[in-house]
């Protein structure tokens, strides 16, 4: 017990100074990577929707591929591949030595392309389960596309999408430790370093445990209040 409380203390030779930063972190880059991948699934989802088969057709490959390929495959391939293209563009400017991509925004990014691709076909089905009484409505109010995607077509979209959005965001979090492999000192990487430094793994991988755990349960429950707020007053099927 007392070992335990050393090594995760925040006094000299402790590491919970280290472990809470680390958790910060963690949710930057979940939470980034997170409104990224908004941005690509609401896009695929468009284009999902979309009569035109080019865009629907590459936003289906979109979604087939890196739901389909392990997301360190990705992760290596974004930062890997990306370092190679930054150093021969290097050499073109004098630079003999290899140049990486930033560690924390090729996290970002990769999260994002993967979250994106499972939140386009939430926000897909989503737009599906709308009445289609609310298009003929905003059409007998005179709204025009744009008004009545803003004022009428998301807000009720969103009501359906809240549940799945919970769910992407729980694979977002486990994720984010998977960035570790590229060198960034996230949760997972700082309890490695702890582990290795002190050798002892346990300690060390059940406080990352726990704070995973914590990060988990808060920002869940902040998904529950969305989803009762946005259902409030309404009548669930």
């Amino acid at each position: 017990m007392t070992d335990i409380l050393h090594f995760l203390g925040f006094g000299q030779g402790g590491w919970g100074s280290a472990l809470l930063v680390a958790s910060g972190v963690t949710l930057a880059l979940s939470v980034l990577g997170f409104l990224l991948g908004a941005v690509f699934g609401a896009l695929a989802a468009s284009s999902r929707l979309s009569r035109r088969l080019v865009p629907a057709g590459l936003a289906k490959a979109y979604g087939t591929v890196f739901r389909g390929i392990p997301d360190l495959l990705t992760i290596y391939l974004l930062y890997y591949g990306g370092s190679i293209a930054l150093t021969q563009i290097g050499k073109y400017f004098g630079s003999a030595g290899f140049v990486g991509l930033p560690t924390f925004a090729t996290g970002v990014l990769a999260i994002g392309i993967i979250s994106g691709a499972y939140q386009g076909e939430v926000y897909r089905g989503a737009y599906q389960a709308v009445d289609l009484g609310q298009f003929d409505a905003c059409k007998a109010l005179g709204l025009s596309g744009f008004q009545s995607l803003l004022l009428v077509i998301v807000p009720q979209l969103m009501r359906h999408a809240l549940p799945g959005l919970g769910n992407v965001w729980q694979l977002v979090l486990k994720d984010s430790a998977l960035i570790s492999v590229i060198g960034l000192v996230e949760l997972m990487r700082q309890a490695q370093i702890g582990a290795g430094s002190t050798r002892e793994p346990f300690i060390f991988y059940i406080a990352a445990a726990g704070l995973y755990f914590f990060i988990a349960v808060v920002t869940a429950s902040v998904f529950r209040y969305g989803e009762a707020r946005a259902w409030r007053g309404m009548v669930q099927a």
